[in-house]
This record gives structure tokens, sequence and C-alpha cells, in this order.
């Protein structure tokens, strides 16, 4: 039997593997730089903390969970995303006294959905949350976060922001009453989905991906048009916030984000690089999000990014390199006894050496050739009797014959 990976993922290789952990770096130095700490949360929980957090009428409770009994009779589920995970934390741990908190994570989710072009089943997301500040400045701070680390991946060229407000909890009712009248008159042409919404959260029906349903939604009545003043007011001193920071943005009045939790503020950065799956940044203000996992009522807000769809763009079509710059060759058998001893210096100074073991020496020196190394350390009885090494720069030709105790200066020039 020839085993393959399971439909809708992935086999990270080391060029796959480097993006990764330069993405994933650059994150946490921001993050840092802006007072961020990691959290870390289990990548299954009881399944009643995505599902009440996330809304059982959303596509992701509705059809993509991973969902399962374990042996203890208890429903568990793979978080298909980190914010409820991290909510359900800072109740379950008391991190309430620890207020304002600002948190950040990195790990692999998991969705079961149609596996497509920078989409997968299980795929990774660098996340934050800031905890515990009403401020619009604090949505202005998250965004500002977003933009530096696309900045950080040269990628805010091929990026732009998508915002919107929902507005608050008293704007939300009056806009669902008009929703409902609106869409109530074209019940029967609404998709299967929005049908269902339609009875439990018509907001959700605005995130409808089905051409019957959008024809329909272009005459649907205006959130705006139903939004408090202070709604207002707090949406728009996110945007002269941004204005000030020098962020481009577009507002987009379709603009929902598809989990229950969200208010006030939402989000996306897309691009038109990766097809349909355009979106690569997301994120919104979610102030009931802890009172609905029974913590005290807590203002919130955050935002998620797919490391996979990153990767497409991050150097795209640029071969990354996987191997070091430098390599031992071993010239006989006493250099080939010594290049270890070698090689753990150099590397206990943190250089990236490799040493080339097989064939004679013209097929190492080819092999290191054709890996582009930049030098190569040649180590052989001779060198090892005079306690020296010759390092060779591939690119010039030029030879040196140095001490031991210099190598690892010499590579770092």
């Amino acid at each position: 039997m020839k085993y393959q990976r399971v439909r809708g993922t992935q086999d990270l290789l080391p060029s796959d593997s480097q993006k990764f952990r330069q993405i994933e770096s650059a994150a946490h130095e921001i993050a840092r730089c802006y007072g961020y700490g990691q959290i870390q949360t289990p990548i299954f929980e009881s399944s009643d903390v995505f599902h009440r957090s996330m809304g059982e009428t959303s596509d992701v409770v509705h059809k993509e969970t991973y969902t399962f009994t374990d042996r203890g009779g208890d429903s568990i589920t793979l978080r298909p995303e980190g914010t409820a995970g991290v909510a359900r934390a800072f109740v379950s741990e008391g991190l309430a006294q620890n207020l304002p908190l600002k948190l950040y994570y990195y790990g692999p989710m998991f969705r079961y959905e149609r596996p497509q072009k920078g989409r997968y089943r299980q795929f990774h997301q660098i996340g934050v949350e800031c905890l515990g500040y009403e401020n619009p400045q604090a949505d202005v701070e998250c965004l500002s976060l977003a933009w530096d680390l696309l900045t950080k991946l040269n990628l805010n060229q091929n990026c732009h922001l998508e915002i919107n407000t929902l507005g608050d909890k008293q704007s939300r009712e009056k806009y669902r009453e008009a929703l409902v009248t609106y869409l109530s008159g074209f019940k029967n042409e609404l998709s299967a989905d929005s049908q269902m919404r339609l009875e439990k959260n018509p907001l959700r029906i605005l995130d409808s991906k089905d051409p019957a349903d959008k024809k329909i939604l272009e005459g649907a009545p205006n959130l705006k048009e139903h939004m408090t003043e202070e709604s207002l007011k707090f949406y728009q001193d996110v945007l002269t916030g941004l204005k000030k920071l020098n962020i481009p943005f577009k507002e987009n009045s379709k603009l929902v984000r598809g989990l229950d939790y969200y208010t006030h503020t939402v989000f996306e950065f897309v691009t038109s690089q990766l097809g349909a799956q355009g979106t690569v940044l997301a994120g919104g203000r979610y102030d009931g999000l802890i009172e609905m996992l029974g913590g005290s009522a807590t203002p919130g807000v955050g935002w998620a990014a797919g490391v996979e769809r990153l990767s497409e763009l991050y150097l795209e079509g640029a071969a990354l390199r996987t191997t070091p710059d430098f390599a031992i060759l071993p010239a006989d058998e006493v250099g080939e006894a010594e290049a270890p001893v070698l090689a753990q210096k150099i590397r206990a100074a943190g250089i990236a050496v490799d040493i080339l073991w097989n064939g004679n020496f013209g097929k190492k020196m080819k092999k290191a050739n054709t890996l582009a190394m930049k030098k190569v350390l040649i180590l052989g009885s001779q060198e090892v009797s005079t306690n020296q090494v010759a390092i060779k720069n591939l690119a010039t030709g030029e030879q040196l014959l140095v001490n031991q105790n210099e190598v690892i200066q010499q590579l770092k020039n």
C-alpha cells in the first residue's frame, strides 16, 4: 500500500519551513515591540468553547469543525481558530486581574473545508489579542501592528486594508429588525443557508457567497443608517487614527466577519495575488466574547493571519536557502576524524556549517559548488598537525591558511 497525505494537509519541506520560521520570527519581534506576550493554548477544547463563542449558525461550526467524542464521552473539537481558546484561557486561568492584557499566538488550526490554493484543512495562524481596552485607539494599535508585520515581510505593497463597523449591541439590534423586514420579502429566493440564518442570525446573511443572495443584498438597508452616535464616533476615531499613522485603507460597507462575537470594528487585509482566497489577515473587536464564555464583561480586539497565505506571497518565486553558507571538506581520514570537533566550535558560535562526507575530495568540492557554498574549510592531516585550516572562497578562488582559533572570525568577516 502506498500511503499519501490526507487530503487538505501538507508536508512542510525545508524551504517551506524556513519561510514559516521567518514569518513567525518577524511576528514575534513586532509583537514584542508592541508589548505583546506569547500564549499557547491546546489544539483542542471542549466543543462548547467554539460552538458557543462562534455561533451554531456560523459556517465554521455548522460545516467545518473537526468534532468528536473522546473515550470519556466528552465532545471535543480541534481548534478552528485561536481567539476562542485565548478567551477560555483568560476566564479559566483568572487573568482578569492582569488587565489590560496583550497576547499573541502561533500554531496549527483545523477546518474541514474544500482544499484550494492557500487553504488547507490543517493550517497555521499568527494572531494577536488585546484585552481590557475600550478605547478605539486599541483598534488602531492592532491594525498598526498588522501593518508593521506586513511591511517587515515586504507584503504591504501586495495587500490593502478593507474596514467596516458593525456598531454596538444597540445598533445591531436596530439594524437586525430592518434587515429581517427587508429579507423576509425574499425568503423563498434566499439560499437554504440564508433561510436558516434569517431566523437565527440574519446579519450572517451579509457574508453569504451565494450569487442570488448577493443580488438580493444589493437593496438591503445600510447598517450605518441604524447606528448610534457613539458607534459612529468610535468608528470615525479609528479611521482618524489610521490616517495619522499613514496606514491606507478602503471602507467596505459589505464587510462582516463570519463569527458571532464581533462588534464595532471589523477589517481584512486582502490581496489579488492568491485568486479567490484573497484574505491574508483579518479580525476586529469582540467586546462580548469573554462574557459569553462565563467571564466578566471585558472588551477585546484582535486579528489572525494565515501563515500559508503569507508564505505564498512572501518571497514568492524565490528559492530560500536551506543549506549553510559554509562547509568543511575533510581531505583524508584524519580530517574526517577532526571535522566534527571543528564543526562543533563553529556551530557553538552561532554559525551554520555542514560537513561533506561522501566521495573523493574532487566530488566534495563539486558538491560545495552545486550547493552554492560561500566558503569551504579544507581539513586534512597536514592542517590538523599544525592546528590550522585552509579556507577557500568559492566565488573568488582565494585560499587562506589560518589558525583554527581564527576560523570563526574569518567566517564572520
